[in-house]
């Protein structure tokens, strides 16, 4: 088989810092490259999720991607579009002035997704994207006592403040899983023989875990995301997972109308410090729209033989 050299780029997202947040692996010109091929190669990368880059079937969109973990393809992905956005935006706008902010449009299998782009210092960036879709409640969650024996935890640890587990989707469904408090949060680990069986019901088996103690006062929520059925032990930062918490937040603390912005540290105990910032716009006590955005680092670059 003739090979192809094709360019790749490594970045942390969801941090302006190097070797901090959540990487993300690029590939360029994805063109040839058939979803088996794709999926060995994100294996192969072993990261959270690896973009592939193909011309878009759309017309004034800047990529198509497509996304994988380890052991899936998803349809849409926050980090992946936050980091995806930025490295576009940089390699495009060398010269351009860091105040200067670029809108562009991603293709994703769950739909277009409008970004706006701001060049930072060096070779990082801030992105906005567009919520692809509001969130949705996608089924019952599972009761304390079986969410508090897949995590590891006391059955009393879970619920704070009024917000109880949920489930909710962006495109990918999440349990929403409240704690009491940052020791708590700390504690809990899925536990293998029971975690897929808690979680049965939702097709990524994806837990988020969350509480309103923070480490820094001015921070909304503390967060952690375990979703082995995907390849994840852990998730340094979810954007997906931020996105669809909008529906939990909307539930349980009935936000005014108007705009609010929540932001959610992940990845402190994993020592890859994250922030994401969740933007929310309620009307007459309905979510009408959401964003979520955050910053993100290019750390490394090379070429890839396939």
């Amino acid at each position: 088989m003739r090979t192809v050299q094709r360019r790749y780029h490594l970045l942390d997202v969801f941090t302006q810092t190097p070797l901090a947040g959540n990487p993300l692996a690029v590939v360029s010109d994805a063109n040839g490259l058939d979803a088996a091929r794709m999926q060995k190669i994100a294996a192969e990368f072993n990261l959270s999720e690896t973009v592939f880059l193909l011309p878009p079937r759309e017309p004034d969109c800047a990529a198509r991607l497509r996304i994988f973990t380890p052991k899936a393809e998803l349809a849409f992905a926050g980090h992946p579009t936050v980091g995806t956005a930025v490295l576009l935006a940089v390699l495009r706008t060398v010269e351009a002035p860091a105040t200067q902010e670029l809108p562009l449009t991603l293709e994703e299998e769950i739909g277009l997704i409008a970004c706006r782009v701001r060049r930072l210092e060096g070779k990082a960036g801030r992105a906005t994207f567009a919520l692809p879709r509001l969130p949705a409640e996608a089924g019952f969650a599972p009761s304390n006592d079986r969410i508090a024996a897949a995590l590891g935890l006391d059955s009393e640890d879970i619920g704070f403040a009024g917000h109880r587990p949920s489930i909710y989707s962006v495109g990918l469904p999440f349990a929403f899983v409240p704690v009491a408090g940052l020791a708590t949060i700390a504690r809990a680990r899925p536990v293998p023989a029971l975690f897929e069986t808690v979680f049965s019901g939702l097709d990524a088996a994806a837990a988020f875990i969350y509480t309103s103690d923070t480490v820094e006062a001015h921070h909304a929520f503390h967060a952690r995301m375990f979703a082995p059925g995907l390849g994840l032990a852990e998730d340094p930062a979810t954007g997906s997972a931020a996105a669809a918490l909008a529906g939990a937040i909307l539930a349980f603390e009935r936000p005014a109308d108007g705009r609010h912005a929540f932001v959610i540290e992940q990845g402190f105990e994993m020592g890859r410090p994250s922030l994401l910032t969740l933007e929310i716009e309620i009307q007459k006590g309905a979510l009408i729209a959401g964003a979520i955005s955050g910053s993100a680092v290019i750390v490394a670059e090379g070429v890839i033989d396939l």
